[in-house]
């Protein structure tokens, strides 16, 4: 990944599904946990298409079926630094009850 245009939260899978939107248009995580060269599993795949959405980097036009943003494109070429876009909080990206890959809630503690 590019260092100037690089964010600490971006991964590499996030610049491959925006090059893959670029190049094929829409996709959507299951078809692309099926394609060659993406070895990630349809969840993480899923869970960094929500952090793209939320930065404004691709959108969702029926569905789960993603497509890329004027942001996105420019970003592919350099001409947006993904550190000015909104940083993806897990609290934001994710509803109260879907949780990204992995991820567990820390120890509920109840006082009576």
């Amino acid at each position: 990944m590019d260092d100037r245009k690089s964010a600490d939260w971006m991964m590499q899978l996030d610049e491959r599904i925006m090059e893959y939107i670029d190049r094929e248009g829409w996709v959507s995580p299951r078809l692309l946990a099926r394609e060659r060269g993406f070895p990630e599993t349809e969840g993480v795949i899923r869970d960094r298409c929500k952090r793209l959405r939320y930065t404004g980097f691709i959108e969702p036009f029926h569905g789960e079926m993603y497509d890329i943003t004027i942001e996105g494109q420019l970003y592919l070429d350099g001409e947006i630094d993904a550190r000015h876009q909104p940083f993806p909080k897990a609290s934001a990206v994710f509803g109260r009850w879907d949780f990204p890959p992995g991820w567990t809630p820390g120890p509920v503690r109840f006082r009576i």
